[in-house]
């Protein structure tokens, strides 16, 4: 067999499994209601939601936005994973599991913008509404991303293929167990999708470190290519401390973005039992350190033995590809290609499922159909993943590009949620006083500040990370607002009081 016949049948029986378990997940919760198909009825348990929900973080560019990255401009773009990795060990230790007692104390919400609002005693739409609409715009964004990753080791296994068929089948893909299964398929398939890539990962590196290939000298060689008819020259930085301040404080800043991530809160919302979090935090925290020093491992490796070759041209984001088609048998190589396909499908999913969650739930249902069943509002859930899915394509047709394609539409993305939910989030979880007003004036502002400081370009003029003033701008006034309207009514404090009974875990 020719090296592309391995390859295709690495990802055939690849996608065979992830719909396998979409089409097994429809027939076992086709009579659930919209509680299992968005939250897998408060089932999972903490394997599944560690995994998961580090699946659904990363992405794709774990695999080729932050390896390009640091391959091609060095150890200062390790600040986002420092970021990231820190950003996720205080989301698992402080946020995990007072959510899950304070979104089943909430009237039992299975979404973050009716969390939000049912946390002060519900009755009121418009903050469940802005959340919605928020979520729709930035998770749309977000999929596009993962769409442009996936399309782009498509391409490279089938180099004939039209770039368009080969985004159109990887959305395909996607949409069918997503569509079918909802929450569980989507965990189940993120669940799996994370053990590849952390072996993807891991594999690499150690045959890349062992192979005597290294070149220490293609580190200190500054490299030129062109993108979009500009020249950009890789200069290697050679520690984590010679970045400018601005670098360290957005690489920092990401981690910011963890307290506001809805398809990662989730899976906070769908654990067992509260008392579960612990186990879970603990293989989330190892799997995440493990995956970002061996990605950062990687870059700085293929950067030590093909940098010449894949940096001349600017394709530093194909690195993992590159490695492992140099070091692997080719079937071999192909499953740990399909650990990107793995990684792009992870976040998309579960970003197309909350999406219309949110939507279902917090738009249609309260607004539009206030009478709907929960059959129609399943149905009506996956027309809006469909929705989402087609506009996200064309979004990511409309970018250009390269890693720093897939780096923009995240780090926008990113930043947009966590300046939005992020202070809100924390303060409803640990601030008995907080009240309706105040956090809707924190989602708004800090998204708002988010936006403003991205399009006016503020972020590339001062190289400051956009949800760096987003956070700040909600927080204040999140805090402010709080403080000058009338504190929360008996209802809000009785959620806040049951929440926070350690008794509570169910």
């Amino acid at each position: 067999m020719t090296e592309q016949a391995w390859h295709i049948l690495a990802f055939a029986i690849y996608f065979l499994a992830v719909l396998a378990i979409g089409f097994v997940f429809f027939f076992r919760t086709k009579n659930g209601g919209a509680k299992e198909y968005f939250l897998g009825g408060r089932s999972m348990g903490p394997w599944v939601t560690a995994l998961s929900a580090q699946a659904s973080d990363m992405s794709a560019w774990l695999l080729m936005g932050l390896p390009g990255s640091v391959l091609a401009f060095g150890f200062g773009e390790v600040w986002i994973g420092i970021g990231l990795a820190l950003g996720t060990a205080a989301n698992w230790i402080f946020v995990a599991k007072r959510l899950r007692r304070f979104s089943r104390a909430a009237n039992d919400s299975i979404t973050l913008p009716q969390y939000l609002s049912n946390r002060f005693g519900g009755g009121k739409t418009v903050l469940q509404t802005v959340c919605a609409i928020i979520f729709l715009v930035c998770f749309t964004v977000y999929v596009a991303s993962a769409f442009v990753a996936g399309t782009d080791v498509f391409k490279t296994v089938f180099p004939g293929l039209d770039r368009n068929l080969a985004m159109i089948i990887f959305a395909a893909i996607i949409l069918v167990y997503t569509f079918m299964g909802g929450f569980k398929a989507v965990c189940w398939t993120d669940f799996f999708q994370g053990f590849l890539m952390l072996a993807a990962v891991l594999a690499v590196p150690i045959l890349a470190a062992v192979s005597g290939d290294a070149n220490p000298e293609f580190l200190k060689e500054t490299y030129t290519y062109l993108d979009g008819g500009k020249e950009v020259a890789c200069v290697f930085v050679g520690t984590p401390f010679e970045a400018s301040w601005q670098d360290i404080a957005s690489g920092l800043a990401w981690g910011l973005g963890y307290f506001g991530m809805p398809h990662i809160l989730v899976r906070f919302m769908s654990i067992r039992k509260a008392k579960e979090v612990n186990t879970a935090a603990t293989v989330a925290i190892i799997w995440v350190v493990l995956a970002l020093g061996a990605v950062v491992v990687m870059a700085i490796l293929g950067r030590m033995i093909v940098g010449p070759e894949i940096l001349a041209d600017g394709s530093q984001k194909m690195i993992f590809i590159e490695l492992a088609k140099k070091y692997f048998h080719p079937i071999l190589a192909g499953f740990l290609m399909s650990a990107i396909i793995a990684a792009s499908m992870s976040t998309a999913d579960s970003q197309l499922l909350v999406a219309s969650s949110s939507f279902t739930s917090d738009i249609y249902k309260p607004l539009i159909r206030k009478g709907a069943k929960d059959k129609e509002i399943m149905w009506i859930g996956r027309l809006v993943v469909v929705l989402v899915a087609v506009v996200a394509f064309f979004i990511a047709n409309s970018k250009g590009s390269g890693a720093q394609a897939i780096m923009n539409l995240v780090e926008n993305a990113w930043a947009g949620f966590g300046s939005a939910f992020g202070p809100v989030v924390i303060l409803s979880l640990f601030w008995k006083r907080f009240n309706y007003m105040g956090a809707l004036a924190g989602v708004i502002v800090g998204a708002v500040v988010d936006v403003v400081w991205l399009f006016a370009g503020v972020s590339a003029a001062t190289g400051i990370y956009e949800l760096i003033p987003g956070f700040a701008a909600g927080l204040i006034a999140a805090v402010v607002v709080t403080l000058l309207t009338k504190k929360p009514d008996g209802l809000t404090e009785a959620i806040f009081e049951t929440a926070t009974n350690p008794e509570l875990d169910d």
